[in-house]
């Protein structure tokens, strides 16, 4: 179910977004101030519902304010491929800027508060700002580099490191906008999403997730993840952040 909402200027998680542009690159005073005053259309998406569809023409790219969100592609026989999970702060559809004919789908996984910020605004704000330019295309070609780490996965890792190492990237993206606290962040997935991103069986995704809590590496209760042993879940998922390009991350998790 899909539901419209007053349009708040001041809503606080539209700094999510400037807080996501600034873990990858530098902004000044006056393209935060830009960020902050683009208009906006606030809708929300209860659990399951698409977004945006494949085959749409988008007037409009959504940001992500709270809630969860995926990117999938589905096979004629109806059969899901989950390509790309998105936490607040994200712009899903940034590409639909300048490909105008949707290739995939956006569906919300949990109640999701989206902004949709007309593409003539962004354009108009990238041309006054060119360093905002910059920081999309940026954050575009990041997300590529995302995509070329869930195809090795996909392609070479084992089931083991493909779910320790979903869980070190979804781990660093949740801190990257200041949505864990510690190790511990909320990631409304089902084991049948997971299998679904990670070309899995469902009971092999189980089987993972319970030797993963057997060696006490994580906790997953419900929604809530905790990384207990970060050392240890990076050192099973060979996981290198550096796709990621996030900057200052604390020692930690480097």
């Amino acid at each position: 179910m899909e539901r419209a909402l007053q349009n708040m200027e001041h809503v606080p998680e539209r700094q999510r977004l400037v807080r996501k542009l600034e873990s990858i690159t530098d902004l000044t005073e006056e393209e935060r101030q830009a960020l902050m005053d683009l208009p906006v259309i606030l809708r929300e998406f209860d659990a399951g519902h698409d977004i945006v569809r494949s085959g749409d023409h988008p007037q409009s790219c959504c940001l992500i304010l709270t809630g969860f969100v995926c990117r999938y592609m589905l096979l004629p026989d109806g059969r899901r491929q989950i390509v790309a999970f998105h936490p607040p702060g994200d712009i899903p559809d940034l590409q639909s800027l300048h490909l105008k004919t949707m290739d995939h789908s956006v569906a919300a996984m949990a109640r999701t508060t989206t902004a949709f910020i007309p593409h003539e605004n962004l354009q108009r704000m990238t041309q006054r700002f060119p360093g905002l330019l910059h920081a999309f295309w940026r954050e575009t070609l990041i997300d590529a580099s995302v995509f070329r780490a869930w195809m090795v996965a996909l392609g070479r890792r084992t089931a083991h490191e493909r779910v320790a190492h979903l869980l070190c990237e979804m781990t660093l993206r949740f801190a990257a906008v200041g949505l864990a606290e510690g190790m511990t962040y909320q990631m409304p997935v089902t084991q049948n999403d997971i299998a679904d991103a990670l070309g899995l069986s469902n009971v092999h995704v189980n089987r993972v997730l319970q030797d993963l809590r057997r060696d006490e590496l994580i906790v997953w209760r419900r929604n809530t993840i905790t990384v207990l042993q970060w050392g240890a879940l990076k050192d099973l998922a060979a996981f290198d952040p550096t796709y990621l390009h996030i900057r200052n991350l604390p020692g930690l998790l480097q």
